[in-house]
């Protein structure tokens, strides 16, 4: 069987960066693992024209390289039809008819953290659910049968976080962000994930989705964040931040990232013969806009 990393950006914009230093860690775990490396465009939601190309090009500018052509989610909404329609069929779904507002204001069992989905919806009967289709469309949820779930992760070792009833597909149709990415993960036999660890949290939810489904949950590692000189997550209206803007100021942006991993290196395939994870920052990377060349 194929084992396989990836990175799976969302095409809003062009990638800043800290999206470029996950993708080359991501990047780095694959290849120093003989590992395939796959490119995912997550194109679900938030998308803007023309912006998946140019992270594309962004991405081998930086010198990665990538197995097979990029898989497109939404080429891909059959998959995830088909493992709602699994699940319903096993009586593991219900339907939500809950905004967010609602959610929010609603009492949260004391096991789940505040924001969580208090289970609403669980109970209704077939005259209430049809009494609110008339109202608005539901979207999908998937009945848990957990409060909480474990992985374990190569930076952070055990890994603890509640689970709720988590969305599979949301009142518009879309498929949900969480059911989506363990679809594609084990419909292109990844079993590595290196991302940011801002979803650190969402990962037990996803491995219990993933075992429901009859998958193995991948191995994960997630990495450190780039952070403003706020403290804040880095984002694009931080001024220069971009692969394109750095250099057209003249900056290495290769060389920039490598420093701030303490890896020395001209290309990626340089970095690999020391690269070794244990030795990896574990503190967000604070970016101070380089001056100019």
């Amino acid at each position: 069987m194929t084992i396989a990393g990836r990175y799976a950006p969302s095409p809003s914009g062009d990638l800043h960066v800290g999206n470029l230093r996950t993708a080359l860690l991501a990047w780095l775990f694959a290849r120093s693992t003989d590992r395939a490396f796959w490119m995912r465009v997550e194109d679900l939601d938030r998308v803007r024209e023309g912006a998946a190309e140019r992270q594309l090009e962004d991405l081998a500018a930086l010198g990665l390289d990538w197995d097979g052509r990029p898989v497109r989610q939404s080429q891909r909404r059959e998959l995830y039809a088909a493992a709602i329609e699994r699940l319903a069929a096993e009586g593991r779904t219900f339907e939500c008819f809950c905004t967010r507002r609602e959610i929010l204001d609603a009492p949260t069992a004391p096991h789940l953290p505040p924001g969580a989905y208090p289970g609403t919806c669980r109970t209704l009967t077939e005259q209430e659910r049809a009494a609110r289709r008339r109202e608005r469309p539901p979207a999908i949820r998937l009945r848990s049968e957990v409060d909480e779930w474990s992985v374990t992760d190569a930076l952070h070792g055990t890994v603890t976080a509640s689970v709720d009833d988590l969305v599979l597909r949301r009142n518009d149709g879309i498929p949900a962000y969480n059911l989506a990415v363990v679809v594609d993960d084990g419909a292109q036999g990844i079993d590595q994930v290196v991302r940011g660890d801002d979803l650190l949290t969402s990962a037990p939810r996803q491995a219990y989705l993933a075992s429901l489904l009859g998958i193995e949950p991948p191995e994960y590692a997630h990495v450190p964040l780039a952070l403003n000189l706020e403290g804040k997550r880095l984002a694009k209206r931080d001024g220069a931040v971009t692969y394109r803007e750095l250099t057209a100021r003249g900056i290495d942006v290769f060389d920039l990232i490598a420093a701030s991993l303490g890896l020395v290196g001209d290309s990626p395939q340089a970095l690999l013969d020391g690269f070794d994870p244990s030795q990896l920052p574990r503190e967000p990377w604070t970016f101070v806009p380089p001056a100019p060349a």
